[in-house]
């Protein structure tokens, strides 16, 4: 075991003192009394199913077993009797449910060692990219179509991860999922219908721990389900679990986190308070909605070089495969390098006589040529055109504003903040000084900026490894603030000026306006 950790489940060998006139205790009585001396007196709960076989199990076993206990909120509950001869690996499963792609995490519970993990499609988007178009088709009879498509999906993925590992499925006690307040309602094939309109209010907001057939999940029949608990419709159990992974509620210092997806999510606190927020910010900062966007993976350029001297460009793709498109990053880099080198005014214009070679007309609008045909993997060339940067613009200032706001609200500054929090695979590439350069990120010392990685999933595998968390995510959800973003008059009011490059008001960002003698 990990030092100090915790699990969600103990597995105990047992050699249990055999029946005798004097000793006419059932099996259930003769196997929860020896695990109490194991757990600090707590008797553990019995599942039914158990119960009807322990008569069987343990004069078979010669009495000496291996228990496994799992927690919940009302204590300890044995998930499992074997024989001792026939033990079991303790293992657990952590899942990033989220509305792209699902990752799981196969974590051994004794060693707190992640044996192997799995990324796949979310098969859902067949039924919308935007997680509105889920909503609607959810309303028209949809509903059991979407938690059977996720269901398939986690029983497909945990036989594809425990045959790799030699393990079996049944062997997977504890199961805990962090996915945003939609993805978990699809998930356990709550109502949606109410998420998306005022006043914005989940189905559900804290999930008991469930058992595997209340949902059809394939694992071991007695084994936990812990759904991460959500704050409102567009503040799931994702970043409840970035809180866990950045420990961000743990510190006396102010951090502020920030998980940019489909929407930008933000939550900004200490161990005292916390305030969120989330906006619709992140669409064009991934790629999805512009000409040559594309998801970060292998072929997506996601860093981009452009020379003020002679307008050379340089970029470099994932898997340093032949490029095909621009990920978020990239985007990000892109338009930073093209606005150094005066490619694009501050309003976002495109100067079209500062590099002819590369500007050209494509779909009756001017664009930037990234990579010309002749490079590209499909024979077709990688650009921006003038739409696009525009629809950039649009986010990178709602993030930046959606940042602003919650600042504003507990009256400090982004000076105040010790640590940024940068959630996701955008967390991962992105790169803070391009990201300042833009005014999508404030002005602060780069070493503030802490890239997370995978978040959501890091969450779910501390919840494995860490029981206590699930005390502590009730505390969090209880100390946080939720801003609604789409009733606050401010958030408009102070887009307009987030609208150019990097901002209308330059005292933001000091450093940027000197750099390229800003006025």
């Amino acid at each position: 075991m990990t030092s100090g950790s915790n699990p969600v489940a103990k597995a105990f060998n047992l050699s249990l003192k055999t029946p005798a006139l004097g000793d006419n205790r059932s099996p259930e009585k003769r196997l929860r009394d020896a695990l109490a001396q194991k757990l600090q007196g707590e008797r553990p709960l019995l599942p039914l199913d158990l119960a009807r076989r322990l008569p069987e199990i343990l004069p078979k076993a010669g009495y000496n077993v291996q228990a496994t206990v799992t927690a919940g909120p009302c204590g300890w509950r044995l998930a499992r009797c074997l024989p001792a001869n026939e033990s079991a690996p303790v293992l657990g499963m952590a899942v990033d449910l989220g509305s792209t792609s699902v990752v799981f995490y196969l974590v051994d519970l004794e060693t707190g060692k992640t044996l192997a993990s799995l990324s796949k499609e979310n098969p859902q988007r067949q039924h919308g990219e935007d997680i509105l178009d889920r909503i609607i088709f959810a309303q028209r009879g949809g509903l059991t179509t979407l938690q059977s498509e996720v269901i398939n999906l986690f029983n497909a993925s945990a036989k594809e991860l425990c045959s790799a590992q030699g393990v079996s499925p049944t062997d997977i006690v504890f199961m805990s999922v962090a996915g945003n307040t939609t993805m978990c309602h699809f998930l356990l094939a709550l109502d949606p219908s109410h998420i998306c309109k005022e006043p914005y209010i989940p189905a559900v907001n804290r999930f008991d721990p469930l058992r595997p057939d209340e949902i059809g999940l394939e694992i071991n029949p007695a084994a936990t389900i812990y759904v991460l608990p959500n704050v409102g419709s567009y503040f799931g159990g994702d970043l409840i679990a970035g809180i866990l992974a950045s420990r961000m509620a743990e510190r006396e210092e102010i951090s502020m986190l920030v998980d940019v997806g489909t929407n930008a999510e933000v939550v900004l606190g200490n161990k005292d308070w916390m305030v969120a927020c989330a906006g619709a910010a992140g669409p064009a900062l991934e790629g999805g909605i512009l000409s040559c966007g594309m998801r970060a993976q292998p072929g997506a350029i996601e860093r981009v070089r452009i020379s003020p001297s002679d307008l050379s460009v340089e970029v470099k793709t994932i898997g340093d495969e032949p490029p095909k498109g621009l990920c978020g990053s990239g985007i990000i880099d892109l338009l930073a390098a093209m606005f150094e080198a005066g490619l694009v005014d501050q309003t976002g214009k495109l100067m079209t006589d500062r590099d002819p070679s590369r500007m050209r007309k494509i779909d009756h609008e001017w664009a930037y040529v990234v990579v010309p045909e002749s490079e590209t993997a499909h024979g077709k060339p990688i650009y921006i055109s003038q739409s696009d940067i525009k629809n950039l613009i649009r986010s990178k200032g709602a993030m930046y504003t959606i940042l602003n706001v919650v600042i504003q609200s507990v009256g400090i500054t982004f000076d105040d903040i010790d640590n940024f929090f940068v959630a996701g695979a955008f967390g991962n590439y992105i790169d803070p000084a391009k990201a300042i350069t833009i005014g999508m990120l404030p002005e602060i010392p780069l070493d503030k900026f802490k890239p997370l990685g995978n978040s959501a999933g890091m969450g779910a595998v501390r919840v494995l490894l860490e029981k206590d968390c699930m005390n502590k995510m009730d505390e969090i959800c209880e100390k946080i603030t939720y801003l609604e973003m789409n009733v606050r008059g401010d958030f408009m009011n102070q887009l307009t000026g987030a609208l150019f490059l990097p901002h209308t008001d330059l005292s933001r960002f000091p450093g940027v306006a000197k750099r390229l003698r800003l006025s």
